[in-house]
């Protein structure tokens, strides 16, 4: 079997899409999923990518991805590379493609002068947790993802703009 890892194109928005609902699925996620392909294509290839996205492919056929962007660490003054998604397809999986996409990943971390990589991983998800272990990854124990999204983003970016107000002396509202 020959592994191979390619750059995403705009083209390939829509195998984007039916990867992340198949990771969706296997996440027990499904129904949280709500992008549009459009805005998707738009906010990966468009004039100001957010995240880029490698394909894997084993034997030429697309069996998974991973999806990724720059963070910074102020404590390195560095920047790093976030893993917002890895998924290989079920019946790929054990055949060396997960590891090969974090391992190119890797090598893109050291290429760009990245002081890290790091993910975060549904503790229930033992199978994940063991491969990463294997790989060399630490827990990050004292650490706790905090989200604020829907109403509550709403909500808290309205609460900044009604405190500073749209004065001319405002230089937020006037950036």
């Amino acid at each position: 079997m020959t592994i191979s890892i390619r750059p995403a194109t705009p083209a390939d928005t829509p195998l984007i899409a039916a990867l992340i609902r198949a990771l969706a699925e296997y996440e027990k996620l499904a129904h949280e999923v709500r992008f549009d392909e459009a805005v998707l294509a738009a906010k990966l290839f468009g004039p100001r990518p957010y995240a880029e996205v490698v394909i894997g492919e084993l034997d030429g056929k697309p069996q998974g991805f991973a999806l990724f962007f720059h963070n910074f660490s102020t404590f390195e003054g560095k920047p790093g590379i976030y893993l917002e998604d890895l998924f290989v397809q079920p019946e790929a999986r054990g055949s060396g493609l997960g590891k090969a996409l974090l391992s190119h990943l890797a090598a893109l971390a050291v290429e760009r002068d990245c002081a890290r990589l790091e993910w975060s991983v549904l503790d229930w998800n033992e199978p994940a947790i063991g491969f990463y272990k294997s790989l060399g990854a630490k827990f990050m124990d004292e650490w706790t993802v905090m989200r604020v999204d829907g109403t509550a983003l709403s909500q808290l970016g309205s609460q900044f703009a009604a405190q500073l107000g749209a004065g001319a002396g405002n230089p937020v509202a006037n950036a």
